[in-house]
């Protein structure tokens, strides 16, 4: 019986390269390809493959932000191998949950030993949702919450502390983040949406106040009593800037400020 497969990377390059190795092993059907852990999850939900090649260090939503998706929508894991270029850290990572890996640039016969290994896993039925999970859960109390955000501004880029943003607003298909302060800047995010931004930054802190804004609550200045009902956010950047609250949100905004 032919594995179904399913390859994730952001380079058309790896894409290829990796496909043209898994149907030189024989037996493997790739029925679709990603370039983002977006399509990653919708590929997956899809197409329910029996195996997915997924790399590891994608913008946006990353590879294991794609299997935290999956765990936490209860949807139905195939076996993965993680692609990577990744360091000693991740590689140990990945052994020590018994997580197949192959490394960048990829071996065709390191790539053939991860075929048949899904494959000895799904015909002694074996599950690895259990170790996937718990090394999502190591990786993440792992992670190190100072990771920079990369802001592009007047041909620069910068590095901006997540706790210094203040929020973040899509126009256009073009996100724009503004940091606090009389000393804030602002640039635009190599993210494609407000969804990729967030899975970087920590959840406690971040909020989705409206389809077109994610705030930082803890740069909230005000909160505005708006008609209807409704309420505006006034930020403490240099322009004190107001973001309007949706009103799927309102019930959310009580909340946390106990309105």
């Amino acid at each position: 019986m032919p594995i179904s497969a399913v390859i994730v990377d952001d380079e058309q390059l790896a894409r290829d390269e990796l496909a043209f190795l898994v149907a030189s092993v024989g037996e493997v059907n790739v029925v679709a390809q990603g370039k983002n852990g977006l399509e990653a999850v919708s590929l997956i939900k899809e197409h329910s493959p029996d195996l997915v090649f997924l790399d590891v260090q994608m913008p946006g939503l990353d590879g294991f932000g794609v299997i935290k998706k999956l765990l936490d929508r209860k949807l139905p894991l195939p076996k993965i191998v993680f692609a990577t270029a990744f360091d000693q850290y991740a590689v140990k990572a990945f052994e020590v949950n018994a997580v197949d890996y192959i490394l960048k640039p990829f071996d065709k016969k390191r790539v053939a030993q991860s075929v048949e290994k899904a494959r000895a896993q799904m015909e002694s039925n074996s599950g690895s949702d259990d170790k996937l999970d718990a090394l999502v859960r190591m990786l993440e109390s792992q992670k190190s919450q100072t990771a920079k955000i990369l802001i592009k501004a007047a041909g620069r880029l910068l590095l901006a502390d997540p706790k210094d943003i203040c929020y973040a607003t899509i126009d256009d298909g073009v996100i724009t983040v503004v940091t606090s302060g009389h000393a804030g800047m602002e640039g635009q995010s190599n993210c494609r949406t407000l969804e990729e931004l967030n899975e970087n930054l920590n959840p406690s802190l971040f909020w989705r106040a409206h389809r077109s804004f994610l705030v930082n609550i803890h740069h909230i200045r005000e909160v505005v009593p708006w008609f209807k009902s409704s309420y505006q956010l006034r930020m403490d950047d240099k322009k004190q800037t107001e973001i309007p609250v949706s009103r799927a949100q309102t019930r959310r905004l009580r909340e946390l400020f106990n309105l």
